[in-house]
């Protein structure tokens, strides 16, 4: 039976670059307008709007019963939230996951946001440390495709870099993985294989060598990973009620070294802790 690849040629890796950055682009238009008072429709808006304006096409919307552009999670939603008229809330964590269509290749990427709280700034810590080492978490994941062998070691280096967290330092919680949910390829489509799980399996997984891009992103709670879906059939909520945190990266592993597609740096910035420099696709 024929297999189509996983990697990809040079040539479309270039191509990958342009959604990439329109994905980039709607979730730095959000930024600064997450705040208390603002609904999740008045961000999905946005991120439509910038999507559009760039000439591409939300590829959320070309999922099967979905008619938005991005994933909005609140407190304990970790993903797939709905936008809608909820209205944010001083202290909320919220997690927006956006994604671009462009000449028939995709970009994916998640970032959380807390919504600042001067009267709670316990509350506030606490929530920013949970995305703090999420993002950390993801940061590790692609830093390691730089010089893995095979997917295995992805998972290995996020829950690494979790567990080395210990309990959070303001709570005293624990952090969980979701294990239902995980990251993919990404590509003509913005589900491909293979699957990229963000904790150790006892398979190695897929070789990563050049040509091969993926989606890192790990979800993680300040508390347990048991989840369930809404009555909306779609969000993704703690049942313990624990708050939830989703960052997501689209990543290009290509001869020279790895490029994050998301990124307008490449993923210089967050791989610098690392020792690891993006290098640009030729």
């Amino acid at each position: 039976m024929f297999r189509k690849s996983i990697y990809k040629t040079p040539a479309q890796l270039r191509s990958m670059l342009e959604p990439g950055l329109i994905t980039a682009a709607a979730l730095d238009a959000i930024r600064p307008l997450v705040r208390a008072g603002v609904t999740t429709a008045e961000l999905d808006a946005v991120a439509e709007r910038t999507i559009l304006d760039r000439g591409a096409e939300s590829n959320f919307q070309l999922v099967r019963g979905y008619r938005h552009t991005t994933c909005i999670s609140v407190n304990e939603q970790v993903v797939h939230g709905i936008p809608g008229d909820r209205v944010l809330e001083p202290g909320d964590i919220v997690s927006i996951d956006c994604g671009a269509q462009f000449k028939g290749w995709n970009g994916d990427s998640a970032v959380t946001f807390v919504v600042p709280d001067a009267s709670r700034p316990e509350l506030v810590a606490r929530r920013e440390e949970l995305s703090r080492v999420t993002e950390g978490s993801m940061w590790a994941g692609i830093a390691a495709m730089a010089s893995a062998s095979h997917l295995g070691d992805l998972g290995a280096a996020i829950q690494d870099y979790i567990e080395a967290q210990g309990p959070s330092e303001v709570s005293g919680e624990t952090y969980g993985i979701l294990r239902e949910y995980v990251g993919h390829g990404i590509g003509r489509k913005m589900h491909e294989a293979p699957s990229v799980f963000n904790y150790r399996t006892p398979d190695a997984g897929a070789e990563i060598r050049p040509g091969l891009v993926l989606a890192i992103e790990p979800m993680v709670t300040a508390g347990g990973e048991a989840t369930f879906i809404e009555d909306d059939d779609w969000t993704v909520s703690t049942i313990d009620g624990s708050d939830g945190s989703h960052w997501e990266h689209s990543v290009a592993r290509h001869e020279g070294g790895i490029w994050v597609l998301t990124a307008p740096d490449g993923g210089a910035a967050g791989l610098a802790p690392f020792g690891v420099t993006p290098v640009p696709i030729p």
